[in-house]
């Protein structure tokens, strides 16, 4: 059993598996997340989101609830072209998206191509860093994949990723780690996997440069797979970009500290993507956000 409802949207490759809420006639916001997550990631965002906008979640092609099917391409440019047939098919040109991950790599690409107005990018895969030595490592390994390799791989994943992994539930874990259970499961594993590199990443600066977009950029400032260096780096290229910081924080944001970025999305998509006043944001958050630009002699980098 699936954490909530999903939609199935049928694309050239098979069906992707998607999470709608709020208003069909609000503006969308469509959130990505990476190859071994999926929309369960954006569980505690998605109703704080739902009462503005249209809120579009998918798994990508080959995770989550998605088909895996043998054979299809799964690399970022493809992925990117799945999102968009998904978008098409449910009537939508123009939006906002958030991505996490790889996410994030795919949401780059859907801001080049156009149509999107306002751009979030979280701990985000980013010019030649990707594959990650993590990532490069694990492909040398997937002639060895087995279950329990999955298994072990997925504990360590979140293990390292996370700074506060005391926050994530067994039955959360569980949720993620669903989808590449059994012989299915670990065939998906190995086809998202071969699919990690860097196409579509590589000297993309020159075309983020020309984005004229809102772009917001969060990173947990000890994240072990992307590091933060990345952040600065991807403020740099977005010209109307902001970048904020959370110490403490690992790769997985919004697991690490929900109560604080899940608020400072809403407020950033409030006041930059449907232009509404600026209101306080929850205030109980345990996580102090860095916002703004390196300044300079900060040699933390």
């Amino acid at each position: 059993m699936t954490w909530t409802e999903k939609a199935r949207v049928r694309i050239p490759d098979g069906e992707v598996a998607v999470v709608e809420a709020g208003d069909p006639d609000a503006p969308p916001v469509v959130l990505l997340s990476g190859g071994f997550t999926s929309s369960y990631l954006w569980r505690g965002l998605i109703p704080l989101l739902a009462p503005w906008m249209h809120v579009i979640a998918p798994d990508l092609l080959g995770s989550g609830d998605s088909d895996s099917p043998e054979g299809a391409d799964l690399r970022l440019p493809a992925q990117t072209a799945n999102v968009r047939s998904v978008l098409e098919a449910l009537g939508i040109e123009r939006f906002a998206v958030v991505g996490h991950g790889r996410g994030a790599g795919v949401a780059q690409l859907l801001a080049i191509d156009g149509g999107v107005d306002a751009l979030v990018l979280i701990d985000a895969i980013a010019f030649d860093a990707w594959p990650s030595p993590r990532i490069l490592d694990l492909r040398s390994h997937l002639d060895d994949v087995d279950a329990a390799f999955v298994r072990s791989w997925f504990d360590a994943f979140f293990d390292v990723g996370m700074g506060h992994r005391e926050r994530l539930s067994d039955a959360d874990l569980g949720e993620y780690r669903r989808p590449f259970e059994g012989d299915d499961g670990v065939a998906r594993f190995v086809r998202i996997a071969s699919a990690f590199d860097g196409r579509g990443l590589v000297e993309i600066e020159p075309h983020l440069a020309r984005l004229e977009i809102p772009a917001f950029v969060l990173w947990g400032e000890d994240d072990a797979f992307l590091p933060a260096e990345l952040a600065e780096r991807l403020g740099d290229a977005l010209p109307w970009s902001s970048v904020a910081l959370l110490p403490g924080c690992g790769h997985f944001l919004l697991e690490d500290a929900p109560e604080t970025v899940g608020p400072l999305i809403v407020q950033w998509l409030r006041t930059r993507y449907l232009q509404l006043p600026q209101t306080h944001a929850h205030e109980g958050g345990a996580v102090t956000v860095e916002l703004g630009r390196r300044p300079p002699g900060d040699d933390r980098w």
